[in-house]
């Protein structure tokens, strides 16, 4: 079915970094989200008004909430869709993130009220009146709640958007909570016993749930998460590519999310001090275009050169990796470069340090930089600490 409403309603699938591409999926799966959801709040309200089964009309709520977020869905892709102007000059691909945040708090927000109504009847019992019409309801709305997940998932994936990733991770929370109100309600019927209220709590903490996961994640990229491991892998292999052709070494990667198909990057490579500067200057040129159509990445490369030839360079920065690895083997030293003088040298260099290494950037130089001097009175380090 997904294939076919793709087929049916997406021109050039396959061009997922267009926005317009983007704005098309992202229009389908709102639409069909908003028709669904809007049939389910119908449905699942008359027979829980006509039954009296709190737990079903927390169901219909929470799908009229549904209805909601597919709407804030539907005005995201067509703001995301906007293309880059003077005041955006990245575009508007993060109003996404915004989205999903939004979409995180009415599903907090319709928890709340449903854990509230739920409680309530807890504490003021109603009678519940058992149908097989609301069985067929609530059957019926979990297979469509597990087909909304799976498609709005598969959208996900092909136009890596939040706001969809958010959208099926609701429709799951929806299935389960659906499921439970079954569940509850077969059971008063063959026991006897009403479990309506226990049910209705459990439905608005598993949404409650959803809303705090979605919210958490949707507040990370919003922060400025780094990049994923798969990311830089793949950045890495492409300069690695390059190691015959005079890259030395990479270093100070850093990866920009400006929301989906809006990734820019900058990264510094090492490259041989006495090669031809407009051969270097061509490489970097390649590696930046190879980033965009390959990768999809708007990349900025800085070369630094360094002196390879130079015995005395080559032993100093050896004796500084040595201490740096003597302090920590995660350390690493790029940018290496001296500046000798009749008294004494100066090392100038910058150390690679992980997040995990608890050790304060002023200690980690103070302790790296006195090594160095013991080991050798004539050398003082200058030391810059970037962390990654």
């Amino acid at each position: 079915m997904t294939s076919l409403l793709i087929k049916l309603f997406i021109k050039s699938p396959h061009s997922t970094h267009s926005p317009a591409v983007r704005r098309a999926y992202g229009t389908l799966a709102a639409t069909v989200g908003i028709i669904l959801n809007l049939l389910l709040a119908v449905g699942k309200f008359t027979v829980g008004f006509l039954f009296g089964a709190i737990s079903v009309q927390a169901d219909a709520v929470n799908n009229l909430s549904d209805a909601g977020s597919q709407i804030i869905s539907l005005i995201t892709f067509k703001i995301a869709a906007k293309p880059a102007d003077r005041g955006h000059p990245f575009g508007h691909a993060r109003i996404e993130y915004v989205s999903s945040m939004i979409v995180s708090f009415l599903i907090l927000l319709i928890g709340w009220e449903l854990l509230s109504g739920a409680v309530d009847k807890l504490l003021h019992p109603t009678e519940t009146i058992f149908s097989w019409l609301s069985v067929g309801v609530l059957a019926a709305s979990v297979l469509i709640k597990l087909w909304l997940c799976a498609f709005n998932r598969r959208i996900a994936r092909i136009i890596d958007s939040s706001v969809m990733r958010a959208t099926a991770a609701d429709s799951l929370s929806d299935a389960g909570a659906t499921a439970t109100v079954l569940v509850a309600t077969l059971v008063f019927k063959f026991t006897g016993f009403d479990p309506d209220a226990y049910m209705g709590i459990l439905v608005a903490l598993l949404i409650l749930w959803a809303g705090i996961k979605i919210l958490n994640d949707t507040k990370n990229s919003i922060l400025g998460e780094g990049p994923s491991e798969e990311t830089v892998e793949q950045i890495r292999a492409l300069i690695t590519e390059f190691e015959s052709k005079g890259v030395i070494g990479l270093h100070d990667l850093v990866v920009h999310n400006y929301g989906p198909g809006r990734v820019m990057a900058s990264l510094h490579i090492e490259v041989d001090g006495d090669a031809d500067i407009y051969a270097s200057h061509d490489m970097a040129d390649l590696i930046e275009r190879r980033l965009r159509v390959e990768c999809g990445i708007e990349a900025t490369v800085h070369m630094d050169p360094v002196a390879i030839r130079d015995p005395r360079v080559v032993a100093l920065k050896e004796l500084a990796e040595a201490h740096a690895q003597g302090i920590d083997a995660r350390l690493r030293i790029h940018d290496f470069r001296i500046v000798p003088g009749d008294t004494h040298t100066n090392l100038i260099f910058d150390v690679a340090a992980p997040f995990e290494l608890a050790t304060p950037d002023a200690e980690l130089r103070s302790a790296l930089a006195d090594a160095i001097h013991r080991a050798d009175e004539r050398l003082f380090a200058v030391i810059t600490v970037d962390r990654e």
